[in-house]
């Protein structure tokens, strides 16, 4: 029987990291304290519980976000990576090569839920180049992100 490996990093390439085996639960916490870490109206966190995490390129830089958590980014691009606790370690969901295979079951911090995240889903939808004719920058735009996979460097020679 193999274990499950998953991969991800963050958005430069900087930092990247394995799970192996199956990570506890897939959660949103809607607290104001996660809401500003991620700069969003909600954190997507993987708990790994008692897979094993290695970090196989880069060095976190932490921000201890209050006297239990301490916060894991990535100090070139900023994105968000971890969430460290007495309880464990939680790995943001969008860092993670294929975030569509952790789906969310569970909700936390709902306390500080924005009203309107319920109803995100009834939202118009556009897809990026919907907003060419306004944004024409998109039609020859290049993404310098890393690609959701391992490499063997990063960056390649053209884009350094």
């Amino acid at each position: 029987m193999t274990e499950t490996i998953r991969t991800g990093g963050c958005q430069c390439g900087a930092i990247r990291f394995r799970l192996t085996g199956e990570p506890r639960d897939s959660s949103i916490c809607h607290c104001r304290m996660c809401q500003k870490a991620f700069g969003a109206y909600y954190a997507p966190l993987i708990d790994i519980g008692g897979a094993e995490l290695a970090w196989t390129r880069g060095k976190l830089k932490h921000f201890q976000s209050s006297n239990h958590v301490l916060r894991g980014f990535c100090e070139s691009c900023g994105t968000p990576m971890s969430y460290e606790a007495a309880d464990g370690i939680a790995i943001s969901a969008g860092s993670f090569d294929d975030p569509g295979s952790l789906p969310p079951v569970v909700q936390y911090g709902v306390e500080g839920k924005l009203a309107f995240v319920d109803r995100l889903h009834e939202l118009p939808e556009r897809h990026t180049m919907d907003d060419i004719h306004s944004a024409s920058f998109l039609a020859d735009i290049v993404s310098y992100q890393h690609p959701d996979h391992d490499t063997e460097t990063w960056p390649p020679e053209n884009l350094r």
